[in-house]
């Protein structure tokens, strides 16, 4: 359970994965995400697993954890695929795993595997003290899907859901963080991701129900914030 669940004060910066996805990203702007990660105290440093290395390196001795996707964009890789993705992510210093489920397989009816794709990065990233964040790409599904999304999650043992890859299709809604938040509960955290960009939309995941937000834009949310 979170500290925000717990009813303890958390910071603005402490609530948000510093996020730089972009497939043109240099090594110059990831070393500035981190350095602003550091300087600001974000929760953590989102990157695809390239870079974990040197957003490892970059953040050594701070308390913000590397962060790294797997089966990004899709989720339409197979499992050995994502599992082995994963145990190098893992090697290579990353913290927090973003997995994207696969949403055809969902979308068809296939519930075991989906459960089993992500239960498998799960056991792997837990063996290694690391959380997943299931991304179920709501923009993708209708509503009973993403109920359904978020409960083959909980059922897989992982950490969190998380609204979308904001590459898809559209990003977060508050609508849709509330329907995550119903299913899950208070056990499980619920990340809004995808097109949050001012304070105002970060307020409104939050009250809708996040306890984790991916955003690009973290350094303006945070000084809007005060």
């Amino acid at each position: 359970m979170t500290q925000a669940e717990l009813g303890r004060p958390v910071s603005v910066a402490a609530m948000i994965d510093h996020t730089l996805l972009k497939a043109d990203a240099t090594r110059e702007e990831i070393v500035k995400t981190c350095r602003e990660a550091r300087a600001y105290g974000f929760a953590s440093v989102c990157v695809n697993s390239y870079w974990v290395p040197l957003v490892r390196a970059e953040l050594a001795g701070s308390p913000v954890k590397v962060c790294t996707t797997v089966g990004f964009p899709l989720g339409a890789n197979s499992t050995e695929a994502k599992v082995a993705e994963t145990a190098a992510a893992l090697r290579a210093g990353a913290q927090e795993i973003d997995m994207v489920i696969n949403v055809g397989a969902l979308r068809s009816g296939d519930r075991d595997a989906v459960r089993l794709d992500i239960r498998q990065v799960v056991e792997v990233a837990h063996a290694a003290g690391a959380i997943v964040k299931t991304i179920i790409e709501t923009g993708l599904l209708d509503d009973a899907q993403k109920a359904l999304a978020c409960t083959l999650a909980k059922l897989a043992g992982a950490d969190f859901v998380k609204t979308s890859t904001g590459i898809n299709s559209s990003g977060a809604t508050a609508e849709d963080v509330a329907l995550m938040r119903s299913v899950v509960g208070p056990e499980m955290g619920v990340k809004a991701a995808g097109g949050i960009r001012t304070l105002a939309d970060f307020q409104a995941m939050v009250a809708a129900g996040a306890t984790r937000i991916g955003s690009s834009a973290g350094v303006k949310i945070v000084e809007a914030a005060g």
